[in-house]
């Protein structure tokens, strides 16, 4: 069977003695990351500067403090981009932010929190999207972004709001031109409304969220977390997001998991909205999860009070809250409904109390409409050691002091003694065992039945964790793959360049070698021939790939070269600055001609300034004599 994605993955103690030296050197905490994606990254990085173990890169880090730097940034992966995933952004403008605007009176403040927001273009987004809704003069007035990320490189990037052409490539073109001024191929977003945006460093798993929220931009980023970490993070998104605020994650995030706090708007496009009531004891949850240690003591004592004196109750009792969740109920009704305490916070039409009792739910919903008691009596209960009670069911409306209804109050009185006077009278042994057998049977089928179903629903959750899990692994390689796409198109820019100026010398080389009025033949200390020219061929008779890379003195041409060969020498030995020759040779025409070679040293500015020799052969009138 398959392991569960939240199982802990054994990873080597040298792993983790390189985190807990990272936590202790720089302060980044790693602990809540997924391993696997961490254990990648950091080995990439170690590959890049040859280091074969972690024992080995945490000395390298210690000898070398700027390798902190590029290490993070091989973790942190910055993949952002103006208006990315354009159908998401599409339903924020046209559905979120005219909930958020109309939801608002004209004097209250709009606030937006984008979380893990890397260089700014996804906060920038954003900006676009309220002042295109509200105008620009009415989000200067009411508008506060904060972007947050643990990133300082990508932080001081998004401050300056300076992005390339290439960068914004993706915003519409008439809404760049209103929002970017260009200047020498840089574009920069508009200073009055930069202004209404904050960044600032923030780690979601260390540090206390930012409140009164009314849209959190959180995307992509969950999917590095562990599920222990996503909780806790999540549970600080719920603190910090207003009662009709939104959430809006990447497309590898769901959040089926956590449906008490965030319920989908629009799933495909990840959109959610936050749960406006919950429970009790979600809400102790949320308190303990965001970190708020004393309100959630206070609040579990005084609960524990009014639990312990329920308890006392001889009497079932059992309370709903206004969403039909079950808050409240007593030993005896655990003990008589076959509770449990896994069951509070359950909606209370799910538990098989509602199915065993007759039409207890319509009872619920007349006390919900009319706020009147009412009784269901001689309700036959058959406990789950076997034992049929009678109850009598009273259902009641719950006030608060102020008269405000909260829900209903459950009472389950035990009529069993009276009920089985009365039925010994009216009936017989043998028709109460024969029923007892039926209810029995019918009861054992139910149980097995609901086994299976429960059986089959816990595969069916295990199978679904490890899908979204597999889904945000690939989410994360995809990004990885991205990151590294854009570094080798850098690259191929940086070759493309440098080939571009290479043929631009090549040609220019090419040009003066053909000026020249006779052939030039270069070559090396070790008299290899370097450069032919096209009149060197036309000369001699033997082709540029015929006569590079081979002895000059060693070439079947028309030339004597032994009576050059000590000219060479000498100006290689630095015994000469400069020669001419004039020889008597033979043309690849076979016509005997009189060359003048005038030989010249190729100088070098490094340590050994002669690199060869430059031959000038031109053929001169025999008349004229040398």
């Amino acid at each position: 069977m398959t392991m569960s994605s939240s199982t802990p993955q054994q990873l080597p103690p040298d792993f983790e003695a390189l985190l807990s030296y990272l936590k202790r050197s720089r302060g980044f905490d790693f602990a809540g990351y997924k391993r696997s994606s961490l254990e990648r990254r950091i080995q990439r990085r170690m590959q890049t500067i040859n280091v074969e173990n972690y024992v080995d890169y945490i000395d390298y880090l210690e000898v070398h403090p700027n390798e902190f730097s590029f290490l993070f940034d091989s973790i942190l992966i910055n993949v952002t981009n103006f208006f990315r995933d354009a159908v998401m952004w599409e339903h924020i403008q046209n559905e979120v932010i005219p909930q958020i605007v109309s939801a608002k009176r004209l004097d209250e403040s709009i606030r937006v929190w984008s979380a893990g927001c890397s260089t700014g273009e996804e906060a920038y987004t954003i900006a676009i999207l309220l002042a295109e809704a509200l105008g620009t003069e009415q989000y200067r007035e009411r508008v506060k972004i904060y972007a947050s990320d643990v990133d300082e490189d990508a932080l001081a990037h998004a401050r300056q709001a300076t992005y390339s052409n290439r960068d914004i490539a993706n915003v519409p073109a008439a809404l760049a031109d209103k929002y970017f001024e260009r200047t020498d191929n840089r574009c920069i977003f508009r200073k009055d409304l930069r202004r209404a945006l904050i960044f600032g460093r923030h780690d979601l798993v260390q540090d206390a969220p930012i409140s009164r929220i009314d849209l959190l931009v959180c995307r992509n980023l969950l999917m590095y977390f562990n599920p222990d970490t996503q909780a806790k993070i999540l549970s600080k998104f719920h603190f910090a997001v207003n009662e009709t605020g939104f959430l809006m994650l990447g497309k590898a995030e769901m959040l089926f998991t956590h449906a008490n706090l965030f319920q989908p708007v629009d799933l495909r496009r990840r959109v959610f909205k936050k749960v406006p009531r919950i429970t009790l004891r979600d809400r102790l949850l949320v308190m303990a999860q965001s970190g708020d240690r004393e309100a959630a003591s206070n609040l579990s004592k005084h609960v524990r009070y009014r639990e312990a004196a329920l308890d006392t109750n001889p009497v079932a009792q059992v309370v709903v809250d206004l969403n039909g969740f079950l808050v409240l109920a007593n030993e005896r009704a655990r003990s008589l409904l076959a509770l449990s305490l896994n069951d509070v916070s359950r909606p209370f039409q799910e538990l098989e109390v509602t199915y065993r009792v007759p039409e207890l739910r319509t009872r619920i919903q007349e006390v919900a409409a009319d706020r009147r008691p009412v009784l269901l009596k001689e309700v036959e209960w058959q406990t789950s050691s076997g034992d049929v009670r009678m109850i009598e069911v009273q259902v009641f409306p719950l006030f608060e002091n102020g008269g405000t209804f909260l829900g209903v109050s459950i009472i389950f009185g035990d009529m069993t003694r009276y009920k089985r006077l009365q039925e010994e009278i009216e009936h017989s042994n043998q028709e109460l065992e024969t029923a007892f057998e039926e209810l029995q049977s019918t009861n054992k089928e139910l149980e097995t039945t609901n086994e299976e179903l429960q059986s089959t629903v816990e595969e069916l959750e295990t199978t679904n964790e490890e899908l979204q899990s597999t889904n945000e692994e690939l989410e994360t390689m995809n990004e990885e793959l991205q990151s590294a796409n854009e570094e080798l198109q850098t690259m191929n820019e940086e070759l493309r360049r440098r080939t571009d100026d290479l043929d631009e010398v090549n040609g220019f080389l090419e040009s003066i070698l053909t000026s020249m009025g006779g052939a030039v033949v270069v070559v090396d200390q070790d008299v290899h021939v370097q450069v032919w020219s096209e009149k060197a061929e036309d000369l001699w008779g033997l082709r540029d790939n015929e006569a590079v890379g081979r002895n000059f003195l060693n070439l079947e041409i028309g030339l004597p070269v032994e009576g050059i060969k000590g000219t060479i020498r000498a100006i290689l030995s630095g015994e000469k600055k400069s020669d001419s020759i004039q020889l008597e040779a033979t043309n690849r025409r076979g016509k005997r001609i009189q060359c003048k070679v005038t030989c010249t040293p190729l100088l070098n500015s490094g340590a050994d300034p002669i690199r060869g020799v430059i031959l000038l052969m031109e053929e001169v009138d025999s008349a004229t004599g040398p």
